[in-house]
Formats: C-alpha cells, structure tokens, sequence
C-alpha cells in the first residue's frame, strides 16, 4: 500500500544565451492529485499548467521512484510478468499507460 504523497522534479538546460527551467511538482490530496508544470525559457516569465487527477484515475499510479523501485525488483528476480502495465504521468503531466 505504498503512495506518493508528493513529487518535485527539475530539469535546466544552459544554453549560451537560452537557459531553459522545467519543474513539475506533484501533489497528492483527499480527491486525487495535482500536476503543475512550469516552464521558464531565458528571462521570460514562468509559463505554468495544472492537471487534477482524482483517485479513481490514479489507481495504481507508477511515479518515477516508485518504478525505479520495481525496476530494480523485477532485475532481482529476473522475470516480468506478463502484461505488467501501470498508470503513469507522461514529461507533459498527462496520465499514460507504462508497460514494463
């Protein structure tokens, strides 16, 4: 019964002139969870987007860590099971189907 309460990723990418910033921080809640992205390319201002997900929709949700974490399992044991298939959140912050 292991879940993510919350989750902040950041990525910068310098380039000469062109610093790029994305972060997505992750929230879970009573309904479900929040995504919000933001985005922030050179000195321009911070672009954000927010998705909600409620807890039906998210059932079985597989983050990063935890996927890791079964990545790691999985090597251990040296089998997958077949049709290993888990909700996940896409780079964008939509939800997606991961198969292992």
């Amino acid at each position: 019964q292991l879940e993510t309460l919350e989750q902040e990723e950041q990525e910068r990418l310098e380039l000469r002139a062109h610093p790029v910033e994305k972060r997505t921080h992750m929230v879970s809640h009573q309904h479900g969870m929040t995504v919000t992205k933001t985005l922030r390319e050179g000195e321009a201002e911070p672009q954000c987007w927010s998705f909600s997900y409620g807890r039906d929709e998210l059932q079985g949700l597989m983050l990063e860590g935890a996927s890791l974490l079964l990545l790691r399992v999985l090597a251990c044991r040296w089998a997958v099971p077949p049709g290993l298939v888990f909700p996940a959140i896409d780079t964008e912050g939509h939800l997606c189907t991961s198969s292992y």
